[in-house]
């Protein structure tokens, strides 16, 4: 008891000493300032009439919300005397595997440098700076030669139920119940009003717990900001057009991986082609965004360093490269390109891919034992196989077909750019619901249990990767509905 009590109290001056470096706490102090001229605030009860304004006023739900977001990327409590590495990840292997890894993708970058002749970053010109000014919203009619890039990793690279109560088949959900064949009063009515209802209360658990069912189209981008404790402060856009202002005046070499990354992927999909220009400012922004250098707290994975030219190895010269730490890889453009669906704002755009990518998209490419990390994904996909599909699985694994080879790249990139966007979105609702990845692996499964008739006459490798290649008719509720709580053992 004393224990836990000792755990919740550092947790709790952790939260506050974050909350002081935050723009809240600044305008809660200025409120709080303010209010001392109201009548109804008396020295004599001046600690209780203050938290009373708050809680009429609406901060102290406001003050709720980054509570709650904190709490939900703060890392689990630890031995006061625990390193900081402990934080980042407790297991000393996967540490030892996370170094190993981030060494190979230093190698593969700095090659690139060498070969190509091409620094890290450089200042432009005057004259370039203004080009690209001018042509800030249509950089997808650009066509750089990108031939002699190439992407520093891919994903092939690297290579239970009641936590989901809420998806049961007795539980109404968007993805099913709205679907033309049933009656929108029997459940889909009722479920748009509970989510107005969340919204005018600005509660973010209860958007949190709501979107477990699903969220209704027209309330989504709401929703998933007030979840993500997301809202448009004029100091939100100005730090944008800052990150804008140091894309124009700096080239980095990692806006040639940007580009290309986007060429090759987003550009040739049937649903995001259209956001090409969005995904360039999105993503050239996000790579010079120091605060992203937080998550690395809570991240097993360390932001590389690069040295000024001739002061190698002095930590002095030392700085982070690129300047947000994260080295972008084939495919990293498809976690920005359903949100275009729902945001087209560019800075509030800007800041819910940040948040999602620290909160839950890092995971995907780090190595560490966190229930929500790509290793446990696979051991949970893996599992989940053996455990309701062992015929399958041990058929495939003696064609060598081995199932996580194919899931794999799935997971990784959250099934963006394998699923219908409705039905991504639909996936992506219970991600941020639950709090958590798990849900892929789930999904992957499911994936599979479906395919499972004609993945059992396949004799190769490609033809089963040919079952499984287009995923994009799937619908992902049912699929999970029946993998969970239909599957006979």
């Amino acid at each position: 008891m004393l224990q836990e009590e000792s755990d919740l109290s550092l947790i709790i001056a952790q939260i506050v000493q974050k909350l002081k470096g935050s723009n809240l706490y600044a305008q809660l102090e200025r409120q709080a300032w303010a209010s001392l001229q109201r009548p109804e605030i008396k020295l004599e009860s001046l600690k209780e009439d203050i938290k009373e304004f708050f809680k009429i006023s609406g901060w102290e739900k406001k003050l709720q919300n980054a509570v709650y977001s904190e709490l939900s990327v703060f890392p689990l409590p630890s031995h006061p005397a625990a390193p900081p590495e402990h934080l980042k990840e407790p297991l000393v292997y996967m540490r030892k595997a996370q170094g190993s890894w981030e060494k190979r993708i230093l190698k593969s970058l700095n090659s690139m440098c060498t070969e190509l002749s091409i620094p890290l970053a450089r200042k432009r010109p005057v004259g370039e700076q203004k080009e690209l000014l001018n042509k800030w919203n249509e950089m997808g009619t650009d066509e750089p030669d990108l031939s002699l890039f190439r992407p520093v990793y891919a994903p092939k690279d690297f290579l239970e139920k009641e936590f989901f109560v809420e998806l049961g088949l007795t539980t109404g959900q968007l993805g099913i119940d709205d679907s033309t064949q049933v009656p929108p009063e029997l459940f889909e009515n009722e479920h748009v009003r509970i989510g107005q209802k969340v919204l005018t209360e600005q509660d973010s658990a209860a958007a949190q717990q709501y979107i477990r069912q699903g969220s209704p189209t027209a309330l989504r981008a709401e929703l998933w900001a007030l979840i993500l404790n997301i809202s448009s402060h004029p100091e939100d856009i100005l730090y944008y057009e800052q990150l804008k202002t140091n894309v124009i005046q700096h080239d980095l070499l990692v806006d040639s991986l940007i580009y290309k990354d986007v060429k090759l992927t987003a550009s040739n999909d049937d649903y995001y082609f259209v956001f090409e220009d969005y995904l360039y400012q999105v993503l050239l922004c996000f790579s010079r965004d120091t605060s992203v250098l937080s998550h690395f707290a809570y991240n097993s994975a360390s932001p590389p360093k690069s040295y000024i030219r001739g002061k190698l190895g002095l930590e002095e010269y030392a700085v982070f490269y690129p300047p947000n730490g994260v080295i972008p890889f084939h495919g990293f453009s498809m976690y920005v390109a359903p949100l275009c669906f729902l945001y087209h704002e560019p800075s509030k755009l800007y800041q819910i891919f940040r948040e999602m990518y620290v909160r839950f998209f890092f995971r995907l490419h780090s190595i560490s034992s966190h229930p929500s990390g790509i290793v446990s994904l696979c051991l949970l996909f893996e599992t989940l196989l053996q455990t309701y599909l062992p015929q399958l699985f041990y058929h495939l694994r003696e064609i060598g077909a081995q199932p996580l080879r194919i899931s794999f790249k799935w997971m990784v990139r959250a099934f963006s750019g394998y699923l219908a966007t409705d039905q991504l979105l639909l996936l992506w609702d219970r991600i941020l619901g639950y709090n958590s990845l798990e849900i892929l692996a789930v999904l992957a499964a499911a994936v599979f249990a479906f395919r499972a008739v004609n993945l059992m006459e396949v004799t190769s490798l490609a033809a089963a990767e040919a079952v499984l290649a287009d995923l994009s008719t799937l619908k992902v509720m049912p699929l999970l509905q029946i993998f969970l709580f239909a599957t006979v053992t």
